[in-house]
């Protein structure tokens, strides 16, 4: 394998726990006020992923810094075509990071309440961008000889996009309950499971819808194997969490959310992003990567850093790893 293809491939991991970390952080933030109907119940949805959530963002970060460095064509084209839903993104995480931190620093109802808006806002509004803005990269935008878009920013919105928008919004959903169902004890953990059980399959559907398009316009044969382990390990991970195996159903989901992102960036390849105009104006990875000097150095510092911050981070959720109720939520200490 060839250094732009092997950085293509990185590039699709780094989306991969992108979406997985943060993808239950969104969906327990999206799940808030309604798994929480009390505040000491708030506050333990707001737990289960105080200690993670900073870190997860990391991967986003890490994800567009790749790009930058191995796909300097990839990473103009992108994030200069969908400037503006991506800012929309970089407010809206940021919005929801201070709600995290301002949320307890007031001893009020109407001060909690306003700050749990926010991030019930920010943690719907993140999603649905990052679904827009990767499917339009898989499917194409409209870009001329020079990779620059011809149109107005809405032009990054058409039916597929619109579809990985909600597949993202979906799955965030169902992955925060899921998650909260290993997180979480007593009436909490009862609440996740039922909605979980009862809402996975219409959640899955965009999902479905998502894979399908993508198969049956950009697909090739090999990609039927991922979206078919894709579809399977969702269901499987449903019957599961129905038997009380909580962690097998987490699992379940992430090997689902890879055959997602391996269907997608394989129907994707040999592109970086296809021209809705003309194929020939597609960018490739051949044609956007970096020198091979470049993707050389930017591979030994991955080589090093990247087991350092998988330990850390490993490290992290391990000590977290206990479930918890609304019996370790201590008092308010906070001025009123």
């Amino acid at each position: 394998m060839d250094l732009p293809t092997f950085w293509f491939c990185v590039i699709a991991l780094l989306w991969l726990g992108y979406l997985f970390l943060e993808g239950f952080d969104f969906g327990v933030g999206m799940l808030l006020p309604v798994l929480g109907r009390k505040d000491v119940e708030r506050r333990v949805l707001i737990n289960t992923i105080g200690p993670v959530w900073d870190g997860n963002e990391v991967w986003l970060i890490v994800a567009g810094g790749a790009m930058f460095a191995s796909f300097p064509g990839w990473y103009a084209s992108l994030f200069s075509t969908a400037y503006l839903p991506l800012l929309v993104l970089l407010l809206a995480l940021i919005g929801r990071g201070v709600a995290f931190e301002y949320r307890g620093k007031v001893d009020t109802h109407r001060w909690r309440r306003n700050w749990d808006r926010v991030i019930v806002a920010a943690s719907w509004i993140s999603p649905l961008v990052v679904g827009l803005v990767l499917s339009a990269n898989v499917f194409g935008l409209p870009l001329d000889e020079h990779g620059d878009r011809v149109g107005g920013w809405w032009t990054i919105f058409s039916v597929p996009s619109i579809v990985g928008a909600l597949a993202v919004c979906g799955f965030s959903l169902l992955h925060g309950a899921v998650f909260l169902a290993l997180k979480t004890e007593g009436e909490i953990r009862e609440r996740a499971r039922r909605f979980a059980l009862r809402m996975g399959v219409p959640l899955l559907l965009p999902v479905v819808a998502l894979l399908f398009i993508a198969q049956l316009t950009e697909g090739s044969t090999w990609t039927w194997v991922p979206l078919v382990i894709a579809l399977v390990s969702a269901l499987a991970g449903l019957a599961r969490l129905y038997r009380w195996r909580d962690g097998q159903a987490f699992a379940l989901q992430g090997v689902a959310l890879a055959g997602v992102v391996v269907t997608l960036f394989g129907a994707l390849w040999p592109n970086v992003i296809p021209s809705t105009l003309d194929a020939a104006w597609s960018l490739s990875i051949a044609d956007t990567a970096s020198s091979p000097y470049t993707l050389t150095v930017i591979t030994w510092v991955a080589a090093f850093g990247t087991p350092a911050v998988l330990v850390y981070q490993g490290w992290t959720y391990w000590v977290f790893r206990k479930r918890i109720g609304t019996k370790h939520i201590p008092p308010v200490h906070a001025p009123t």
